[in-house]
Parts: structure tokens; sequence; C-alpha cells
């Protein structure tokens, strides 16, 4: 039996990698480590509360002598790190919160690892060469496109606000670690993730809750920044075969391969709950569609190239966005927040 350590498993997309592992791999033990911020929810890991393979931690990737403290109790032989703080408009608002988790946390996360599993740069203790440490990150730090091309895995980092920024300084702090002490990692970048599960804070649970309630749907500028959309067990999926299979060091991009700006994506929205949840009036929620200012800075395009992944992993990104929207709509339409 083999003791992972998830990160960050309360949230949108641990809450959903957590069920899928677990499911999958019946040797392996994960301990999920989440501070419980206002996004992490444990309602959406009740299908493993009762697995006794699975194990929740509450507490902060940034104290040291607590995840000092888990690597000896649970002697992990894997991470995969997903806690993040990754709302770009909070991270605008106020950047502090952004740099001590996603850059001070990795930090911790890393260092206690190197400790636990290697006996000096370059050498691994025996009984952990095999373990590794798989850090999900993002494609904004790849900064914004024009209206063709698309980011790989060698593009340069151009972050342009403040999460971004944190992430690829975290994402630099793993290269480091790679190529100074022969640190078992590797980097995983996606698009923007949809699904179950997902905080209303994000573009597709916002528009769901603000419609629901009846309330006006705000799009930043005139709603034509376009970003590339992957359904989050496409991602979940990915993440497994890169901790798998990925070559030490090396960064994988997962994109679903949709492209749609962000008018786009309300008025799909809008579509989908006019047949499922229909107003009492017959009038339709697109009317609450509603302009706001544009986020200072915002990038106008993302789009990731995942010939890489699909060649040297052999992952694909399986589900439409029609059905993956429509599953995604049905289950906030169950699951009420």
């Amino acid at each position: 039996m083999k003791n992972i350590l998830v990160t960050g498993g309360a949230g949108f997309i641990g809450a959903n990698f957590i069920p899928y592992f677990l499911n999958k791999y019946p040797e392996y033990e994960i301990v999920n480590l989440d501070k419980l911020t206002y996004a992490g929810n444990l309602n959406n890991l009740t299908e493993v509360h009762s697995n006794p393979r699975y194990h929740f931690v509450q507490g902060d990737i940034t104290n040291r002598e607590l995840v000092s403290s888990l690597f000896r109790q649970f002697d992990f032989q894997g991470i995969i790190h997903l806690a993040a703080e990754s709302h770009v408009d909070r991270s605008i608002q106020d950047p502090t919160l952004f740099i001590k988790t996603n850059i001070e946390g990795t930090f911790v996360l890393l260092e206690a690892a190197r400790l636990h599993w290697m006996q000096k740069p370059g050498e691994y203790k025996q009984d952990y060469i095999e373990s590794r440490f798989l850090h999900v990150s993002t494609d904004e730090v790849y900064g914004s496109l024009g209206p063709a091309g698309f980011f790989t895995e060698e593009t340069p980092y151009a972050p342009n606000n403040p999460y971004s920024a944190t992430k690829a300084g975290s994402d630099l702090l793993v290269r480091s670690y790679v190529h100074t002490y022969g640190f078992n990692a590797i980097t995983t970048h996606a698009s923007n993730n949809y699904g179950p599960k997902q905080y209303p804070e994000k573009l597709i649970p916002i528009i769901i809750q603000r419609a629901l309630a009846q309330q006006p749907i705000p799009i930043h500028g005139k709603g034509n920044a376009v970003r590339d959309w992957i359904y989050v067990l496409d991602h979940c999926k990915g993440i497994d075969l890169t901790f798998h299979y990925g070559q030490i060091g090396e960064h994988y991009n997962f994109g679903g391969n949709h492209e749609q700006n962000n008018l786009q994506i309300a008025y799909q929205v809008c579509a989908l709950l006019d047949k499922l949840a229909p107003l009492s009036n017959r009038s339709s929620y697109q009317s609450l569609i509603t302009f706001v200012t544009d986020r200072p800075g915002n990038d106008q395009r993302y789009a990731l190239a995942t010939q890489k992944a699909e060649k040297t992993l052999g992952w694909k990104a399986e589900e439409p966005f029609e059905t993956g929207l429509q599953k995604t709509v049905q289950w906030y339409l169950k699951n009420k927040l």
C-alpha cells in the first residue's frame, strides 16, 4: 500500500480527483490535506468519507511542523499538489494570501518531501526511489495569446496578474528542485476546468447561481475574452497519467480543445437552464446577462497545445463540451449552493 498526499483535496479539482483515484487504484491510500478555506467543501467528498483508504486532515500547507509530522505519520511516497489560491479577481484585490499559499506553501511541501525522500542531491533513499511530486499549475503562467496559435510546454512564462505570477513562482521552485537536487517532480498545466463541485465564483457556476436566483449575470467587458475549456474528469485523468508515466522535470499541457468566449458560455448555460429549469414567465435567463467593468489587465485568450500529453502519455480529452456542460448544469440544479 502506498500513501499519497493530496493537497487541496476539498477544492474543485481535488474533490473530483480523489474519488476517481481511490476507485481506480486499490493499492493507494490518500491523505487529503486541506485548509478548508471558503472554496473547500467536504460535502463534495461524501462518496469517500467512509473509505478506509481515505484520510482527511484540516491544515495549512504553509505549516512546516504540520507537514513534517504528516510525513512522519503517513510516510508519503507521492504528492499530488493541488492546493492553491486561484481566483484572479481576489488576487488583484489582495495578492498577499496568494504569495503565501502558492509560493511559500509549495516550498514547504518540496522541502519536506526532499528531506524525507533523499539522502543528498542526486541520491534517493532506498525506500523512496520511485517517490514523486506532481505539481498542478495553470495555463495562465504563459500569459495571453493573440487570435491564433497555442501555448506549448516550451512557451516562455509571461504571467499578467498576481495569481498567475505566484503560480509561475511556484513552478520555478519545482524546477529548481529538479535541477539542483535531482528531485523527482513534474508540472502540469490545464486550461479552464469546468464540471460538478466548483465553487460559484468561477464563470460557469456563477452564471448558474445568479441565473437561478434571477440576479444579474456579470460578464467582464464585452465578454470577448476567450478560454479553452476542459471537463474536470479529463483533467483528473491527465494528472493520473502524468503521476504514473510522466518524465522527471517535464511539463505537460491538458486542454479541452474547445475555445469559447465568455459571452458564448453565458448564452449556452442560459439556454440549458431555459430547458432544464424554465422561468415561470417563460422568459429566457439570457435577459439577466449584464456587462460589468473588465478585469484589470484581463488576458484575452488562452489555448493549450496538448500533443505532448497525447503522444507520450496516451491522454486525450474525451468529454464533449456539450455533454460536459449539461452534466455540470444538472449537478448544480440538484445540488443548489
